[in-house]
C-alpha cells in the first residue's frame, strides 16, 4: 500500500484504469489506482459492450469516434485481445419524430467523419435477418460501430498501467478525503491514508458519494439494468449487428453462439440493486414479439444485473471542480461510459498535465446544471 502519490484514481472500471494508463504513459509518476472490490467488478462488467460514434451530441460522437480508433489498436496499445466485433449499429425507427432526430444525428455524424447513413427497412432486415419490419418507418445504420469484451479492455489498461509504472490497489475503499483549504492533502482508505494533492473520481454509480466527502455535488443516481442470454443459436448470422428498437430501448447482438440482449424498465427506480428480477420480463416479451419474434424462440441461459450511473440530462459529468484543487472526475454516463472510456483516460491526462484536450469538454462540467446548462444526450438506450 503505497503512502504517498501524485494522483489517486478511485474507481478500477474502464475509466479509471484508462487514465491511470494514459497518466502513466504520459510520464507520470506515482499514479495510483484504488478499487474497492475487484477491477470491472462494477458496471463496466455488465456492460453489453457496444462501442460506437452514433449520438445526437457532438461532444460524445467525437469521443464515439477517438476510443473506436483506440478500439481498434488496442491489439498493439496497449496490447490486449478485446474481441472487437466491428458488425455496425443499426437503429430501428418507428415514429416520424424519431425518424427526423436521426436524419439530424446522422447529418451531424457525417460531417464529423462517422459513416452512418439512414437506410430503409428491407436494408435494415438485411443487414438484421432476427428483425420484423411491420411499422418501422427507417433505421440508422453506421458499419464501423460494433462491440468488444468490456472486462478485457479493463484488464488489458490494467496491464499497460502497471506497466510504465502506476501502482493498482485492489479490495482498497475510499472513506475520506483530507483537505487543506481549497486544496487536497491525502485519501484515506480502509487499507491507510494515501498523501495526494490530486484525485481522479471515476466511481461510476458510486461518484456521487465520493464527492460528497469532500462538498462536491456529482448529481449521478445508480440505476439497475438487466442483460439476458440465449442458449446457442443455429445459422447465427457471423455480422450481426447490434440491433436497437429504439422506440422500445430492446436490443440484442451476437454473443459466443447465442445472443446478448436487453431493454431498459421504465418503472425501474434509483438505487443499488443488483438481483436479477422478473419484473421486465413481459415488457421485454412484448417488444421481441412485435419486432423480433423469432428470438422468443431461443431459450434463455443466463442474466445478470448492473448498473447505469444516470445523469439528469443522461450525459457524462467530465471536468475539475472549481471549488477545490486538482479534483477531477469522469461519471455519469448513463450507459455510454465504457464505449468512451479510451477518449475520457486521455482528457483526464490532460487535464491534469494542463494541456488542451483533443475536445473540448468545459459544456459536461458538473455545475452545469445549476447554471440551467443541460446538455441533453437523446440517443441513449
Amino acid at each position: 500500500m503505497p503512502s504517498s502519490a501524485a494522483v489517486v484514481i478511485v474507481g478500477g472500471g474502464v475509466m479509471g484504469t484508462s487514465a491511470a494508463y494514459h497518466l502513466a504513459r504520459a510520464g507520470v509518476t506515482d499514479v495510483v489506482l484504488v478499487e474497492r472490490d475487484e477491477l470491472a467488478s462494477g458496471s463496466t462488467s455488465r456492460a453489453a459492450g457496444g462501442v460506437r460514434a452514433q449520438f445526437s451530441d457532438e461532444l460524445n460522437i467525437l469521443l464515439g469516434a477517438r476510443s473506436l480508433e483506440a478500439f481498434a489498436r488496442f491489439g498493439t496499445e496497449p496490447g490486449h485481445e478485446i474481441d472487437l466485433r466491428r458488425v455496425g449499429y443499426l437503429f430501428l425507427l418507428s415514429e416520424p419524430e424519431d425518424v427526423t432526430s436521426f436524419e439530424r444525428s446522422v447529418a451531424l455524424q457525417n460531417r464529423l467523419g462517422v459513416p452512418s447513413r439512414m437506410i430503409d427497412p428491407a436494408e435494415a432486415k438485411r443487414l438484421s435477418p432476427l428483425i420484423e419490419t411491420d411499422g418501422l418507418l427507417a433505421a440508422a445504420f453506421s458499419p464501423q460501430d460494433g462491440h468488444c469484451t468490456p472486462e478485457a479492455v479493463v484488464h488489458g489498461y490494467a496491464v499497460g498501467a502497471r506497466r510504465h509504472g502506476a501502482r493498482i490497489v485492489r479490495n482498497c475503499e475510499v472513506i475520506g478525503i483530507d483537505t487543506a483549504g481549497d486544496e487536497i492533502s491525502a485519501v484515506v482508505t480502509t487499507r491507510g491514508r494515501i498523501a495526494t494533492s490530486t484525485v481522479i473520481c471515476a466511481a461510476g454509480a458510486w461518484s456521487a458519494q465520493l464527492g460528497a466527502m469532500v462538498g462536491i455535488d456529482l448529481p449521478v443516481e445508480p440505476l439497475r439494468r438487466q442483460i439476458a442470454f440465449t442458449e446457442p443459436v443455429a445459422d447465427l448470422p457471423p455480422d450481426l449487428p447490434m440491433t436497437i428498437d429504439f422506440s422500445t430501448t430492446f436490443y440484442f447482438h451476437g454473443e459466443g453462439q447465442g445472443l446478448l440482449l436487453g431493454m431498459s424498465d421504465p418503472e425501474e427506480t434509483p438505487g443499488y440493486e443488483l438481483s436479477v428480477s422478473d419484473a421486465w420480463l413481459p415488457r421485454l416479451t412484448r417488444a421481441m414479439e412485435m419486432r423480433a419474434p423469432a428470438v422468443l424462440d431461443m431459450g434463455m441461459s443466463s442474466a445478470w444485473a448492473g448498473l447505469y450511473e444516470i445523469t439528469p440530462d443522461h450525459n457524462a459529468l467530465i471536468g475539475e471542480s472549481p471549488q477545490l484543487s486538482r479534483f477531477l472526475y469522469a461519471t455519469g454516463f448513463s450507459g455510454h461510459g465504457f464505449l468512451q472510456g479510451p477518449a475520457v483516460g486521455e482528457v483526464l491526462r490532460d487535464l491534469y498535465l494542463g494541456r488542451k484536450p483533443f475536445v473540448d469538454v468545459t459544456p459536461l462540467a458538473a455545475d452545469r446544471f445549476a447554471g440551467d446548462a443541460a446538455r441533453p444526450e437523446i440517443n441513449c438506450v
